[in-house]
């Protein structure tokens, strides 16, 4: 599936292709970053962006589909290889946490290599450790995030961040397991949910995870809840989508979508 970011470019603009690997029920990644870069192309029209994906089998965050799904790890990302992508973004959080502390360097190695076979150096990036760097670009040690998933997978989420070396001082556990039902979550619920976190915790935190989930849609949220806060936040789309423009070398920017896509970091 190819799907290209709006506006068109203009004929000076230079275009990047940037390749994804989603779940098979993944109805979000592929609307809220091409959206995300579309409003870059306000701001910087000399560049231009085009999403190609591969998709992987998956329809309920379970532990069993997750390992599942990553088994098809090296598949996803030969198919991508032959467009000859600039970036390679693998997108589902939890299915990486939840192997284990860093399996998102594993992950990261086994797109590379994958890759690699087939004459492409593009940079690799997941959104597990896109987060990880996101929050260390803002400076934030203690954080509070909100989740679709059953708790017991919101805990093993919290347990890979903590033990990538942050404090997660609370978290709020959806509970939708349907990977389709997370995708028809309203995101002006965010606006009202987040306050659902300890208020203590709030206090004292960084910053704030809106969505630990690149399926649970929280774009339009986003600027709106930062406002309300007035602390970063973030969500895994929106870490996806600056580690993109990192390792591309870009400005970091993005209109509407938090102070990580502000330009600053």
């Amino acid at each position: 599936m190819t799907t290209a970011a709006q506006p068109l470019p203009t004929t000076s603009a230079t275009t990047r292709h940037i390749g994804m690997i989603v779940p098979s029920s993944n109805l979000t990644m592929e609307t809220e970053l091409p959206q995300i870069f579309g409003r870059r192309e306000l701001v910087h029209p000399e560049d231009h962006f085009v999403f190609h994906s591969s998709r992987m089998r998956m329809k309920h965050v379970t532990p069993e589909e997750l390992v599942k799904m990553n088994a098809q790890t090296e598949r996803a990302s030969l198919e991508l290889a032959d467009a000859r992508p600039d970036v390679v973004a693998s997108a589902c959080l939890v299915a990486i946490m939840a192997q284990g502390a860093g399996y998102h360097c594993t992950a990261e190695d086994q797109m590379r290599a994958a890759l690699d076979s087939e004459g492409v150096s593009a940079p690799v990036i997941s959104s597990a450790g896109a987060l990880l760097r996101a929050l260390t670009a803002l400076g934030a040690r203690k954080v509070v995030m909100v989740t679709p998933y059953m708790k017991p997978l919101t805990q093993l989420v919290a347990d890979y961040v903590v033990d990538a070396g942050f404090e997660v001082l609370d978290t709020l556990s959806l509970e939708v397991s349907d990977n389709l039902e997370v995708a028809r979550l309203d995101p002006a619920d965010l606006t009202e949910h987040w306050k659902r976190l300890d208020a203590q915790a709030l206090e004292d935190a960084d910053a704030l995870v809106l969505s630990a989930c690149v399926q649970m849609p929280s774009l339009p949220a986003i600027q709106a809840v930062e406002d309300a806060y007035g602390k970063p936040v973030i969500s895994a789309a929106t870490a996806t989508a600056w580690s993109i423009l990192t390792d591309l070398g870009l400005p970091t920017e993005s209109p509407d979508a938090g102070s990580l896509l502000s330009g600053r970091y």
